[in-house]
């Protein structure tokens, strides 16, 4: 819900730099209250069994969509209507998977920072730097289809590509870290 409130003050915004800070409220809310955000956790399967945590991302993704679909039926903006449409109007597949990687890199950084470090910085600079990028947020994008109105095909072949290209992004430093640049275990 927290991302669909993010998406009510982000288009309600006529200067777009001003909206993209203010969307890092709902980021912001979710590290506080502990909530759980698909692109906050996706980076972590390498931490986690895949027989648990798989499935349980799956019902993080669920329960964001209810959260954006709540906020979406209460607050029909007829500028998420324009975004959501230009949006599927510009939906190159590979194109739309590589700004997904690229919000769920910087997602990631967001949550590994707060995680660690229980520091909001890179909260208030990686989701100005997504949305004024154009990258592609799964659950933003959920909010910004529920809000118009948009339950197609369409759509939702352009969220789960979104869904996947988060991952990816947010699997890379990660794994990274983990096959790249840990030191070998000593014996």
């Amino acid at each position: 819900m927290m991302i669909g409130v993010g998406g009510c003050v982000y288009l309600s915004c006529d200067v777009k730099w001003v909206g993209a800070i203010l969307f890092a409220i709902g980021l912001f809310t979710i590290f506080s209250f502990r909530f759980d955000l698909y692109t906050g956790k996706v980076g972590y399967i390498p931490d986690n069994p895949l027989s648990t945590y798989l499935p349980y991302l799956v019902i993080v993704i669920l329960g964001n969509f209810v959260g954006t679909l709540i906020v979406g039926l209460m607050m029909p903006l007829e500028s998420a209507e324009v975004l959501a449409n230009v949006k599927l109007d510009n939906a190159e597949p590979l194109q739309v998977l590589f700004k997904g990687v690229l919000c769920g890199l910087l997602m990631f950084i967001a949550a590994d920072s707060y995680k660690n470090t229980k520091s909001f910085l890179a909260t208030f600079l990686c989701v100005p730097v997504f949305i004024l990028s154009g990258f592609e947020h799964s659950i933003a994008d959920m909010f910004y289809f529920c809000s118009a109105g948009m339950f197609t095909l369409e759509s939702l072949t352009f969220i789960l590509i979104v869904i996947l290209g988060n991952a990816i992004g947010g699997l890379l430093i990660p794994v990274c870290k983990r096959y790249i640049y840990d030191d070998e275990p000593t014996a």
